[in-house]
């Protein structure tokens, strides 16, 4: 009986460890994954917006509301000292201020101007001065710009749990 046991154990473990799992898929049922490096959770493109559906969301927010999406963008800015945020645009003149959840992952720091979709969540925000001025200097601005950031300022933020960027 024991033995009947460990051995049951035993091929649920493998059956679970060898189960291949569908992520990664658009609507035709192929995987992206091969077009996109995954950073953080694993996702798909189902129900993905563009970056002016995004910027129309934003618009429609209060400071301190939440909602959960997924959008495409191309990377404007990426932290150049570890890669620990981005910028996306949302249209000509206004992006969003993208972080990572829990720190959890980074983006390379060469991956400006790449094609990205990113899940999570969306909310707006007051930034303060000093927040600014960091995020001023992790992009490598000189000490004169940094000095001009004199106003804290109203920003579309978004917390990534997951990002795919394109090879």
């Amino acid at each position: 009986m024991k033995n009947a046991i460990q051995l049951c154990v035993v091929l649920f473990c493998i059956a679970t460890a060898c189960k291949t799992e569908k992520i990664d898929t658009n609507e035709n049922n192929t995987t992206i994954a091969e077009n996109y490096n995954s950073f953080g959770d694993s996702m798909n493109d189902a129900t993905l917006m563009t970056s002016k559906e995004m910027l129309t969301k934003f618009e429609s927010m209060n400071v301190g509301d939440t909602i959960n999406a997924k959008f495409k963008s191309t990377i404007k800015e990426v932290c150049s000292k570890k890669g620990c945020w981005m910028k996306l645009p949302l249209d000509s003149e206004k992006e969003t201020m993208v972080r990572f959840k829990d720190y959890g992952f980074f983006m390379p720091l060469d991956s400006a101007e790449k094609e990205v979709i990113v899940a999570g969540k969306a909310f707006v925000k007051e930034t303060s001065v000093e927040e600014l001025r960091h995020y001023a200097e992790d992009a490598g601005k000189s000490e004169e710009e940094i000095a001009s950031i004199t106003v804290s300022r109203r920003e579309f933020a978004f917390e990534a749990n997951g990002v795919l960027m394109k090879n």
